[in-house]
């Protein structure tokens, strides 16, 4: 083992807690990740090089060519008394006949190398092992750190990412203010990469090579291929940048990334017009029931595209704030104002979404803006609907499975049709025996509807039948209980509450932990 010695103020570093491994003996040697950067040497920040220079043993990643980035990045700091351990992987890309398959070959392959590595360490030398980058970071390192830090003291030396790397190459952005920024493997399946592309404000994707089609296929999916660029070998000879949508699938090598980045600013992020630029959309969103966790990655992606967002005002709150987008909102008995102001600013040539509470098809503001987009005059002007979570969905879920069988949905507002259609629909329902969801059941002003329908329900319907009672599912104030029909209580229902009235074969159980559920099996016994 080498004898030279660290300075205090090094060693003093080290035992503030940057290692792990504190059931190792005092005789055995000391494990480093050493992150590199992103390949420039004069990236190396001043610890990695000191580490290397403290070292008896060098180890360092290489495909079976024997070639090593991460030793060509640190070989000027390399002495020749250096013990030098080259981990050369079984397979790459390419298949394999271990019995194990890729995945078998690559677990063996770590841990033979973790054994290698223990044997220095036991015999009390220092071991780095190079990593390009971070060490921790999509890096071989980890596999060897999660294989011994448990045992030996550790150190990890951060390193500059590629993530970095790239978008001080581009010199743009990556994010600002509460924007979010999302790092992808390129090797996730094509549509979930979609998903989170659409659901993003910025993005890197990693791993590119023969990915690389389905990133751009994508990218060109969730709408964001005009604002994706491409950095190749960031800081490392051979170096390019350019736009993601120009690059050539057969150019493309593993070490190079996707950047979507910062649209705060950044003319060259903003979202693509469509071929008629002077003509701008409608889009019509559901945000669930509740607030941010029920988007689903499409509703995001209009969200953030949108210039103007219209809608009650409740509704809108629920949208996160982004600069420079206009917010537009309003009283809930305002739906046909509020679908012509859309479709006038689109018709100028205005990306408008109009927020919807739950699913914008079901008695909310789709109707209002197709009914609105009937006249001649938006004809033209492009519409598109975003499904969401409805409430009914929602309180089902929360209460079990209620909605299991055939089931209609009814509205008890009898402010847009009367009351005798509305009692005519339940009782037709109920002699179905349908499952009912009951939306708009009460407000302040409408005090008497839940109580003349719970009537004329026990009239059809037995009074132990099932009902749920959900009260701002999803929220902060939920409440969700299971009541039979003859105790259904009118005074504590209001308009933030569903009903779910159960049907003759809707059962409630009492699970191990002492909740209630209630579930409407999918078979009738006559079946």
């Amino acid at each position: 083992m080498s004898d030279r010695q660290t300075s205090g103020a090094q060693d003093a570093g080290r035992d503030a807690g940057r290692e792990s491994g504190r059931g190792a003996s005092r005789d055995a040697g000391r494990l480093y990740g050493v992150g590199l950067g992103p390949g420039d040497p004069s990236l190396m920040t001043l610890r990695a090089v000191e580490v290397i220079a403290e070292a008896d043993v060098i180890a360092y990643h290489s495909a079976r060519h024997g070639r090593s980035i991460a030793r060509s990045i640190a070989a000027k700091h390399l002495r020749a008394d250096h013990i030098e351990e080259p981990l050369v992987y079984p397979v790459t890309t390419e298949t394999t006949d271990h019995p194990g398959g890729y995945q078998g070959a690559m677990d063996e392959f770590y841990a033979e190398a973790a054994a290698r590595l223990a044997v220095h360490l036991d015999a009390g030398r220092t071991v780095a092992v190079l990593a390009e980058g971070d060490p921790l970071f999509y890096g071989s390192y980890m596999h060897m750190h999660k294989r011994l830090a448990d045992r030996y003291a550790t150190e990890v030396i951060p390193g500059v990412t590629s993530v970095s790397a790239a978008a001080a190459r581009l010199q743009t952005p990556l994010v600002e203010g509460e924007e979010v920024l999302t790092i992808l493997p390129g090797t996730l399946p094509q549509e979930e990469l979609t998903a989170r592309l659409a659901a993003t404000d910025s993005a890197v994707v990693m791993k590119l090579g023969r990915t690389f089609p389905a990133v751009r296929q994508a990218m060109a999916d969730s709408g964001r291929l005009p604002e994706a660029r491409y950095v190749e070998r960031a800081t490392m000879a051979g170096e390019r940048t350019g736009m993601l949508a120009d690059t050539d699938p057969e150019s493309v090598p593993y070490f190079a990334v996707a950047v979507l980045p910062s649209r705060i600013g950044n003319p060259g992020s903003a979202p693509a017009r469509s071929a008629d630029a002077a003509r701008g959309e409608v889009v019509v969103v559901g945000t669930g029931p509740a607030g941010p966790l029920w988007l689903t990655p499409e509703t995001r992606r209009a969200l953030a595209d949108a210039e103007v967002l219209i809608g009650y005002t409740t509704y809108l709150d629920r949208v996160p704030k982004r600069p420079g987008q206009v917010r537009h909102g309003s009283d809930n008995k305002v739906e046909s104002e509020r679908a012509e102001y859309a479709l006038d600013l689109a018709r100028r040539g205005q990306r408008v979404a109009v927020v919807s509470g739950g699913d914008p098809g079901v008695f909310a503001m789709a109707t209002a803006v197709l009914e609105v987009a009937a006249q001649d005059a938006y004809r033209d002007v492009p519409v598109r609907v975003l499904p969401g979570v409805t409430a009914a969905n929602a309180a089902a879920a929360a209460a079990g499975a209620p909605l299991g069988h055939d089931y209609a949905t009814i509205s008890l507002s009898d402010r847009l049709k009367p009351w005798e259609v509305i009692a005519e629909r339940l009782a037709a329902a109920a002699r179905a025996d349908l499952v009912l969801a009951l939306y708009n059941p009460g407000s302040r002003s409408r005090t008497w509807q839940v109580e003349k329908a719970r009537d004329l329900l026990l009239e059809l319907r037995p009074p132990q039948t099932p009902v749920v009672v959900a009260r701002d599912v999803g929220g902060p104030e939920q409440s969700v209980r299971i009541v039979t029909l003859a105790t259904l209580e009118p005074a504590e229902v209001d308009m933030r509450t569903l009903l779910l009235i159960g049907s003759s074969q809707t059962q409630v159980t009492e699970r191990g932990d002492g909740t209630r559920v209630t579930w409407t099996p999918r078979r009738y016994p006559e079946a």
